[in-house]
């Protein structure tokens, strides 16, 4: 079997923390051969750590040498990247969201359906043990029709004070398209990827654009802060369920949390911690995971899914039509924010 050629574009945080650290466990399957960054002295450094015997400021110049690409970029950047990479007949792995907009996603699509090439977005929530147990649950009939699902991704006062976390041009937007994604794209997939039909949302940001920040993750600039901070949601499926969505990375609230919840008519489940809730035989019962086996990086078995679809030998886990209605729901938040009414889809 032969080696996927990768290379790595832009060579930030998610970069060194994840995927490279990840790919270079997999050297019986992949080796990564070209880095590329617009800082151009980051990107040596990180070549000349991990092995990696290029380097280049224009990913363009990597094309020739690689089989597939995992793209840590700005949001903005996804869409031009991911569709030239597709158009040189490479694979991709793109750190999520997807792009910005629902018009970039489709494109991307394209792209990938007229090249015959992979493409997948960095949902590493989805490999997650306790997700992959609750998929198990729900595909096995355990929670049966789902009718209330839950989730909360919220952090205290952890708004990043690093990179352009903060800047609406170059992201999109900030706690929704950023933390609250992850939460939002795993219960869509746990609910086996209903159809939205209504969307209410709102938008705050009040509290990063108060003078004497205090703040986990480093410093920023609350005058010029002008993306969400905390988000809420509503949001209804063609099957009849609903899903209630809050996220936040500056919340006054006691701690962060993260919990997806899902209601149905034969039980119920919570992912973090797993747990599985039914009543039978008179009573009411409580199934919980007493050890979790086996690896605990989720970016690992997101890595290998990736690489054994490029190979062929395996099906995505993260299609990137999933993606997509991601990216259409959070876009339908803004939107319904921004104008005081709910987004309806047409049938």
């Amino acid at each position: 079997m032969s080696k996927i050629r990768m290379g790595i574009i832009g060579v930030g945080g998610i970069a060194q923390i994840r995927h490279i650290p990840v790919y270079l466990k997999m050297a019986d399957k992949v080796t990564i051969t070209a880095v590329s960054d617009l800082n151009v002295s980051r990107a040596q450094e990180v070549a000349e750590k991990n092995g990696i015997p290029h380097v280049f400021t224009d990913y363009r110049q990597m094309f020739d040498l690689v089989d597939a690409v995992t793209i840590c970029t700005p949001n903005k950047s996804h869409a031009e990247i991911v569709t030239a990479a597709l158009e040189a007949g490479i694979h991709v792995l793109c750190e999520k969201p997807m792009a910005i907009t629902t018009e970039e996603c489709e494109a991307m699509i394209a792209a990938s359906k007229k090249n015959n090439k992979v493409l997948s977005i960095a949902y590493h929530y989805r490999h997650k043990k306790q997700s992959q147990a609750a998929k198990e649950a729900m595909v096995n009939g355990d929670v049966g029709e789902p009718l209330v699902t839950r989730v909360q991704a919220l952090r205290r006062r952890k708004v990043p004070g690093w990179g352009v976390f903060t800047n609406k041009e170059l992201q999109g937007g900030g706690s929704l398209i950023d933390y609250g994604c992850h939460l939002l794209d795993l219960a869509l997939w746990l609910l086996g990827d209903p159809e939205p039909v209504q969307v209410i949302g709102k938008s705050y940001n009040r509290l990063s654009k108060m003078s004497n920040q205090v703040n986990e993750w480093g410093s920023f600039d609350p005058k010029t802060f002008d993306v969400d901070d905390h988000v809420t949601s509503y949001i209804t499926f063609e099957n009849g369920s609903s899903l209630l969505f809050e996220c936040s990375w500056a919340a006054n609230i006691k701690e962060d949390k993260e919990h997806l919840s899902i209601s149905g008519v034969n039980g119920g489940i919570n992912v973090f911690p797993f747990e599985l809730y039914q009543a039978k035989n008179g009573m009411l019962l409580n199934t919980e995971a007493a050890v979790i086996i086996g690896e605990e990086d989720a970016g690992v078995p997101q890595a290998e899914n990736f690489i054994d679809a490029c190979l062929g030998i395996a099906e995505i886990v993260v299609k990137p039509e999933e993606a997509l209605k991601v990216n259409k729901i959070i876009e339908s938040i803004y939107i319904s924010s921004e104008s005081g009414k709910s987004v309806q889809y047409n049938k």
